[in-house]
């Protein structure tokens, strides 16, 4: 049996399925291993490149066969899809997985440690709790309106109108409807709370991170942001900024045939999380953009007068986007950029 140089593994539930090749790339290796039979075929087996499709388990088995001294990369999902064969198996997957691989311009993942794991899991858990109180209010609000209690936006609306709903006649809220609607709001208080508990371990783990703290100089990059930025990003798989940007999908998606190139809208590749974070911080930018301020100010307010405030939140965002990648390589805060020579 030739020696086996790359090996790309299929995951799924409870058996995964092997596809490795020879330096020639010839297949010598066809075979199903049940999830904990493979930690220990690794560790039998010489040194080699493993390859795997990123997805939620990906890291955790990478992180497997690293430890017994195999090289491991993550090519993501939407590279692989290109090379599967007709017919849709395990084997052919595999195999899709161990073809991709080998193309020298497919990027592949960086494995991320259990630590790693550990704080974007706070951040994800961070998340879902903000979105679940954004439907407990709009329910609650919904509700209140179908009895005639209406209240503005915002935080100071919601308490004046859990205040209006308490202190209403039963006639206009009968008892039933009282009792659903503090339900709704005693949902909410509690998620508040454990949004203020993991709000003050956000903010220690910023604290405790040099990157992240200097991301947070950036404006627009706030605690949030660069917590997520510092632990997600490798500015070493790029070749520059504008890789960066194009990766995180702030760039136009391109249409070139014939000779003919036509731009349609941001190609929202990449990150999505990230994407989102550096275009809300863009949009709060504009918002508070006013002529004498920052020579970013005034280049905004150039934009506006010339493209919609949607876009200029893009572009901005595409703009931040170069900024964390430089700081990222260089190591440098964040310098405000001096104004142009009259």
């Amino acid at each position: 049996m030739n020696e086996i140089t790359r090996v790309a593994i299929d995951t799924s539930k409870s058996v995964f399925t092997l596809h490795g090749v020879d330096a020639a790339g010839r297949a010598v290796l066809r075979r199903n291993l049940r999830r904990s039979e493979v930690v220990a075929f690794f560790e039998k087996q010489p040194a080699v490149e493993v390859v795997l499709e990123a997805c939620g388990g990906s890291h955790y088995w990478g992180r497997a066969p690293r430890q017994s001294g195999h090289r491991v990369r993550l090519i993501p999902a939407q590279y692989v899809k290109p090379f599967v064969k007709r017919g849709k198996n395990d084997r052919n997957d595999a195999e899709a997985i161990r073809v991709a691989a080998g193309q020298p311009s497919i990027g592949s993942v960086p494995v991320k440690s259990a630590e790693e794991q550990a704080r974007a899991m706070l951040l994800t858990t961070r998340e879902l709790l903000v979105r679940q109180r954004t439907q407990l209010v709009n329910a609650l609000r919904g509700h209140a309106t179908e009895l005639g209690l209406v209240a503005k936006l915002g935080d100071k609306g919601l308490a004046r109108l859990q205040a209006d709903i308490a202190t209403a006649a039963d006639e206009m809220v009968p008892v039933e409807a009282r009792q659903a609607l503090a339900m709704l709001g005693g949902e909410i208080a509690r998620i508040e709370a454990r949004l203020a508990e993991i709000d003050a371990k956000v903010l220690r783990q910023h604290k405790a991170n040099p990157l992240s703290q200097r991301l947070a100089g950036i404006p627009g990059v706030g605690p949030i942001s660069a917590l997520n930025l510092a632990p997600r990003v490798d500015p070493a798989q790029f070749k520059s900024a504008r890789h960066f940007a194009a990766w995180l999908g702030l760039v136009p998606r391109q249409r070139w045939t014939g000779g003919k190139r036509r731009l349609g809208g941001i190609s929202r590749a990449g990150d999505e999380r990230l994407r989102q974070l550096l275009v809300l911080g863009a949009t709060s930018v504009i918002r508070h953009a006013k002529p004498d301020r920052s020579p970013l100010s005034r280049w905004l307010l150039e934009l506006l007068k010339r493209r919609p405030r949607k876009l200029a939140a893009v572009a901005l965002a595409n703009k931040m986007a170069r900024i964390v990648w430089a700081m990222m390589t260089s190591g440098q805060a964040y310098r405000q950029p001096t104004p142009a020579a009259g």
